[in-house]
């Protein structure tokens, strides 16, 4: 068996919280975003580990990944950032998840639901001021705020919006959302109607926008130890969250000029050893590192050669090798001396987001540090 894995620092995953924590202050609450298996990092293990660290809400994209986390014992308020379909809401309502709204119909569909459960629905009202996604118009947001404060069976919970260029050096655009966001919100909230969640921030927004901070901040890629872009302020102190690692399989001497993997773009300059290891892009590795990537063996860099495979990776180790079969590789992680996830982003033509989430579930995952 392959000793192909990934290695979940849950104490890095603390750390970072504790970062943002720092920087945003005590009076703002933190929704930290655990969609999409927790960025592919294991959303029950890190809902629980977020939980422990005094997070306030977490972020989810689907009813299903709510409905993992309350399957696995998680009490900590949800709140689902994509919207429904019609027949997924008595499921949300039932597993007391705060939901996203942008139309009447949604909003209907919640107090139907609510009202056939005996319960109550929160709802977030979530208005486009510029990332063209879903989202009401602006000029559409106090009549849903009515709809929503009108009905027994719902509570307005949060107003909120979504910065899509936060991360970017030009902040004209991002500061026109939020003087936008501030005067619906002034608006509605003249006619009594003051929801007690405002929020906008994503990771960008949390480095470069304090006065967006509101009342709640919703992280995500920081959160794993990344920044989101090379162009915002790097002043938090992160440690990158997972490790992927995989072992040499094969070493095998060859003479100038032998070809590697598919399609032969790669020929040997001299004899030289060529390591193989046991990952690809299967495994969520990209084949668009193929001839540029490196991994870290033994505290040194090696640089991979020839195509990246289904399964495994070719890498160069010189001709007399310090590398032993069984080694332990490693292909991105926090170790200073190797890849990150973001140099391997770079590479991929990229983003760091799409390297952590595109880990494929076959990899098992260890989580070590306070667990």
């Amino acid at each position: 068996m392959r000793n192909t894995a990934v290695i979940i620092y849950i104490d890095h995953f603390i750390h970072n919280i504790q970062q943002v924590r720092n920087l945003v202050g005590p009076s703002v609450k933190i929704c930290a975003s655990v969609k999409a298996d927790a960025y592919g990092h294991g959303a029950v293990a890190l809902a629980r580990a977020a939980e422990r660290a005094g997070i306030d809400f977490l972020g989810i994209a689907c009813p299903e990944e709510g409905a993992e986390l309350r399957n696995a014992g998680i009490r900590l308020p949800l709140l689902m950032y994509g919207l429904c379909l019609p027949e997924e809401i008595p499921r949300v309502v039932d597993l007391e998840i705060s939901a996203i709204v942008a139309d009447a119909a949604g909003i209907e569909g919640f107090a139907r639901s609510a009202a056939r459960q005996k319960k109550v629905a929160r709802l977030h009202l979530k208005i486009d001021t510029g990332m063209g996604r879903i989202g009401c118009l602006p000029e559409q947001a106090l009549s849903l705020a009515k709809q929503i404060a009108s009905s027994p069976h719902l509570i307005l919970e949060g107003l909120a919006t979504h910065f899509p260029i936060s991360d970017e050096a030009d902040r004209s655009f991002t500061q026109r959302q939020i003087q936008q966001f501030l005067g619906i919100v002034n608006q509605i909230e003249k006619e009594s109607i003051r929801p007690p969640l405002l929020h906008a921030s994503n990771s960008g927004g949390i480095l470069q926008y304090p006065e967006a901070n509101l009342s709640m901040v919703r992280p995500g890629i920081l959160l794993y130890g990344y920044f989101p872009s090379r162009e915002v302020p790097r002043t938090l102190s992160l440690k990158p969250v997972m490790e992927l690692k995989a072992s040499v399989l094969f070493l095998k001497k060859v003479p100038p000029g032998t070809p590697i993997s598919y399609g032969c773009t790669y020929r040997t300059h001299e004899t030289t050893t060529i390591a193989t290891i046991g990952a690809g892009y299967a495994d969520g590795y990209p084949r668009s590192l193929s001839n540029k990537g490196r991994v870290l063996i033994r505290n040194r860099c090696y640089p991979i050669v020839g195509r990246v495979t289904m399964d495994q990776i070719m890498v160069d180790v010189g001709k007399d090798p310090e590398v032993e079969r069984y080694d332990e590789a490693i292909l991105f992680g926090p170790n200073p001396l190797g890849p990150s996830a973001e140099e391997v982003a770079e590479l991929a033509g990229t983003i760091t987001y799409e390297i952590t989430c595109g880990i494929n579930r076959r990899i098992p995952r260890r989580y070590i540090g306070d667990t």
